[in-house]
């Protein structure tokens, strides 16, 4: 197996520095990209950041993550609050699973407190900006280590 961490991100992600920067900052999904894989270099390991707007197509990423990464990164979105199929999915998955929220969900809408995919999660990384995706890395590196 490849020694590769899979950073998926769901709806709206794909508008990150664009989409409401007094909550979720200037910084795009290709800041993203280069962050992380700067974070895990160091351990040995490598990123595949992907990003759906559908529900389907996180779960096919996360099929495909059983055979293809040691780890997952999570920032499901509004998935997060909703989705029993993801959390499904992530059930499947063996290794490490890290949850991340870019804003403080637990200081916005009560509807944004609750996480089907905290269920499932290693550990939970919120308000972080996306610094908490290079904090999901690391964990994980100390997870595998």
């Amino acid at each position: 197996m490849s020694k590769t961490i899979f950073i998926l991100n769901g709806p709206n992600l794909n508008l990150l520095g664009k989409r409401q920067p007094e909550i979720y900052g200037s910084d795009t999904l290709d800041d993203v990209r280069r962050l992380c894989a700067a974070a895990a270099e160091p351990h040995g390991l490598s990123v595949d950041l992907r990003q759906s707007n559908h529900e389907g197509g996180i779960v096919d990423f996360i099929h495909e993550a059983r055979e293809a990464a040691v780890g997952i990164v999570i920032n499901p979105g509004a998935y997060t609050h909703t989705s029993v199929a993801i959390l499904d999915a992530l059930h499947t998955f063996e290794g490490p699973v890290i949850e991340v929220h870019i804003s403080n969900v637990h200081k916005r809408e009560s509807f944004r407190h609750h996480s089907y995919v905290s269920l499932r999660a290693d550990a939970v990384i919120a308000g972080c900006g996306i610094q908490g995706y290079i904090f999901g890395v690391e964990r994980i590196a100390r997870l595998l280590a």
